[in-house]
């Protein structure tokens, strides 16, 4: 299997959990709850604007992450 090209960070499995179940309450996927929640907390902050700043620009409604077949 190929490296990923980007940092993959190791959640807890209780933040795993609560973020399940809070999507499956709020009928979204996972990774789109993980982005809007990421998203109010970093928005304005100087690393939000340091990542903006040296990222290309990407489609808000793309998370960037591909899972990969098993």
């Amino acid at each position: 299997m190929p490296r990923p090209r980007h940092y993959v960070p190791c959640i807890a499995r209780n933040v795993v959990c609560a973020l399940y179940h809070e999507a499956r309450h709020r009928q979204m996927p996972m990774t789109k709850l993980v982005n809007e929640l990421l998203t109010a907390a970093l928005n304005g902050r100087a690393s939000w604007q340091t990542a903006h700043a040296t990222s290309p620009p990407q489609d808000q409604n793309d998370s960037g992450y591909r899972a990969q077949p098993l």
